[in-house]
């Protein structure tokens, strides 16, 4: 059988004596027993057996919640009880008598048609409702292909089995690590010394924002290191403060900004080691609250020298190509540095075409400020993720799918340049040569009420600059989309992490991890009848892309001793399968380890929930006077 639970939301205020609205779902006037259903009042299904609700049905954050609150479970011959999962209790207040009973934790009652549940005494209420027999049929496939579409719901801590084996970790990205969650929250994920580790000879940082003090202070192996090169996009005077603040052994520069408004935003790590070059890219600037409370993602892999005297040395693959292009336009000052049993050598662009690159398992799409024309034209932004898409051959279930866009800025946008950026995304064909053809995006965006009740309140909004003349444009309004992130414990973490995928239920044509916000400066826009694109903005950015599974996995580490794994990679280099890996998110509900599959650690919710009419979109330059989790009204 079926249920519906209808779900009123009302808290106390100590101006009013009756219960106000919080948002609407029930219209209500005077006490309880004047309580009206509205036609548009949402209606949570039930299904047979235990159901859980908790602090993910509610839209408001409250810590006395539990994530698995109640337990409703519905038996087969009618009968409904509900159990108190959570540490607080729950009242129960009957349809009959209007008697309120309380209920505690670990009790069980049994419920009945119309009863009225507090999940925290005169707060969040729910309304349970029989259904009539004829109308079950309806509601039980209603609920059938909503538990469908929402099977990540059945693993809401999924982050706590992603623990991907050593030689998976290079195909997948992984999560920052953030405060103030449970410890089964952070599992698997990193902070900047599981990154910025062993012995280091040389070092290139890459980044918009650089707070000296907090990386000294949080990675005190930089001050050992010989060689330390800061790339940073930070204004003149704080660079100045840099420059007086930095140890000794950091050289800084800037890289030409040719075009106004743009910025060096590319967050990246270049580590030399006496046995290979570690690289890393992510999505966090060089202070505290970016790598401690927001919800942020890094990918890494290490390189192995080239072989001198290798006789058939390995060709230059995409990724070396991808990574040589963009160190060229950077053109730091070379500086030189003490290599065991090398030398001293140049650290230049150059150098970098010394290690073998050809197990990477990502490809680099970078932008650079310019008018790119020619060769040139798909060589960076948005044009050479589409040359990367079209020569990809994709599964037929990704065709039409839908594209996410997930940032933490938002740039003036008009609907001919988001059309000309769907184009980009949309790229890819079938088996059978067909095109995938356009997908409908959707951007998830925080609303106001997700950075008021964040684990930062108000705070979080100055890492999501983005003005209201460039959130509130109309024809944006169907693209919005909630920043939902049970599953990864993070609905609460403030997104500076930014992504772009298309997705099949929880399967990904390609996944890209990139530092480009959702702006014509990050991505580029096409001038002079589509063959000039220009660009403001240094950025850069790892896609995933379904490859060929390989017989022998190199697992090669520059921080371990692996001299007989590489031995055994090098002997069967060429041999493959013809098995082709699959990108899942972490709620896939298949078999994570079977070899051709990697499990990305997606922090949202796939599909999207598209914004509610009382959702509005976060932009910080209005004023809420609302209070945040401290008790503070934006601006402060």
């Amino acid at each position: 059988m079926s249920l519906l639970i209808h779900l009123t939301y009302f808290s106390r205020s100590p101006l009013f004596s009756s219960l106000q609205p919080q948002a609407v779902v029930f219209f209500f006037n005077g006490s309880l027993s004047d309580l009206k259903e509205e036609d548009s009042s949402p209606r949570i299904t039930l299904s047979e057996g235990p159901n859980i609700i908790g602090r993910g049905n509610v839209s408001i954050a409250d810590k006395r919640l539990s994530r698995k609150h109640i337990s409703i479970t519905v038996s087969s011959s009618g009968s409904v009880s509900l159990s108190v999962e959570g540490t607080n209790p729950v009242v129960i207040r009957c349809s009959g008598d209007g008697e309120r009973k309380k209920v505690k934790p670990r009790e069980e009652v049994l419920v009945s048609n119309d009863d009225l549940i507090e999940l925290i005494p005169g707060h969040h209420f729910f309304k349970l409702v029989l259904l009539p027999a004829e109308n079950r049929g309806s509601h039980e496939r209603a609920a059938k292909k909503a538990r469908k579409d929402d099977a990540h719901d059945d693993d809401v801590e999924a982050i706590r089995r992603f623990v991907p084996p050593n030689e998976k970790l290079p195909s997948t990205f992984r999560l920052l690590s953030v405060n103030g969650l449970p410890d089964w929250a952070n599992t698997s994920c990193v902070s900047i010394n599981d990154v910025i580790e062993g012995d280091v000879v040389a070092a290139i940082l890459s980044n918009y924002m650089v707070d000296v003090d907090w990386l000294m202070s949080a990675c005190p192996k930089l001050a050992n290191i010989s060689q330390v090169m800061v790339i940073h996009g930070e204004g003149d005077g704080r660079q100045e403060y840099i420059q007086r603040k930095k140890p000794a052994n950091w050289s800084l520069h800037k890289p030409r900004l040719p075009i106004s408004f743009g910025t060096h935003h590319s967050k990246a790590i270049f580590l030399v080691y006496p046995r290979g070059v570690r690289v890393v890219v992510h999505t966090a600037n060089l202070i505290h609250v970016d790598w401690n409370n927001k919800s942020q993602g890094l990918w890494m892999q290490d390189f192995p020298w080239k072989d001198d005297d290798n006789k058939d040395p390995p060709k230059c693959c995409g990724f070396e190509g991808d990574l040589i292009d963009y160190l060229n336009v950077l053109k730091w000052p070379e500086f030189t540095a003490s290599l065991p049993g090398r030398g001293n050598v140049k650290i230049n662009a150059a150098f970098f075409k010394k290690f073998d690159y050809s197990n990477a398992t990502v490809r680099l799409i970078a932008s650079v400020p310019g008018y790119h024309t020619g060769l040139n034209l798909k060589k960076w932004g948005h044009m050479k993720l589409r040359s990367i898409l079209q020569e990809c051959i994709f599964d037929r279930e990704f065709r039409r799918s839908p594209l996410v866009y997930q940032f933490s800025s938002l740039g003036s946008l008009d609907e001919k340049w988001l059309a000309e950026f769907r184009d980009s995304l949309s790229c890819g064909i079938t088996e059978d040569k067909t095109p995938l053809g356009p997908g409908d995006p959707l951007i998830i965006w925080p609303t106001v009420e997700d950075v008021r009740c964040s684990l930062e309140g108000y705070a979080a909004g100055n890492a999501i600059p983005s003005p209201l003349k460039n959130v509130e444009k109309p024809f944006l309004r169907k693209y919005w989309a909630k920043w939902k992130a049970d599953h990864s414990a993070r609905s609460r973490a403030m997104p500076h992490i930014k992504t772009f995928t298309r997705y099949s239920d929880q399967k990904l044509a390609w996944f890209l991890l990139t530092s480009s916000n959702l702006s014509k400066a990050a991505w580029g826009a096409l001038q002079k009848n589509n063959s000039q694109l220009m660009i403001r903005s240094y950025e850069l950015g790892v896609l995933f892309l379904s490859s060929p599974i390989k017989t022998q996995v190199c697992d090669f580490s520059c921080t371990e001793d692996n001299t007989s794994t590489m031995k055994a990679k090098q002997e069967t280099k060429d041999e493959v399968v013809k098995e082709r890996s699959k990108l899942v998110t972490m709620t896939w509900q298949g078999d994570k380890d079977s070899p051709e599959i990697i499990s990305l650690p997606i922090p949202y919710q796939l599909p999207p929930k598209p914004y509610s009419p009382e959702d509005v979109p976060w932009s910080w330059d209005r004023g809420y006077s609302k209070k945040d989790v401290y008790g503070q009204v934006w601006p402060r």
